[in-house]
């Protein structure tokens, strides 16, 4: 990834954040259901979207999610590391144009461990998060 530095586990300060914004497009939604296999008529067809909820068709939730893992590789750097685990909240849909912005923020450090918890966020263009959850990630020495 260009731009990940170099940093190790004891420079880790409770407070570090990575961000990271992206819009989704119609061609991502259409390649994430190739891509995973879910074609749930919810995400792909337009004339079944427009009956439910939300009246048009909605990004995949974990479409969405996916930007945290982007910003746990920032917030990892170099050597890196691992993603251990993730909690996931579906707050709010996502629709095509939406520009997210996926947040990371150290909030516990594990020394022992060599392992810190992320508060995680995904929010949408007016500041409405879509995705929330905590994250659990191990650093790697080398």
């Amino acid at each position: 990834m260009a731009g990940i530095g170099i940093k190790s586990f004891e420079e880790f300060r409770i407070g570090d954040t990575a961000t990271f914004s992206k819009t989704i497009t119609d061609a991502e939604i259409t390649l994430f259901a190739a891509v995973s296999g879910d074609h749930y008529p919810l995400h792909v067809d337009e004339e079944y979207a427009k009956t439910t909820r939300f009246g048009r068709r909605a990004a995949h939730g974990m479409l969405s999610a996916s930007l945290l893992s982007t910003v746990q590789g920032m917030i990892l750097q170099r050597p890196g590391g691992i993603y251990v685990e993730q909690t996931l909240h579906f707050r709010r849909p996502v629709f095509v144009g939406d520009t997210l912005t996926a947040t990371s923020e150290v909030t516990e450090l594990l020394p022992e461990q060599r392992r810190f918890r992320c508060k995680t966020t995904v929010v949408n263009q007016r500041g409405e998060v879509v995705v929330d959850g905590q994250a659990l990630l191990q650093k790697d020495e080398r």
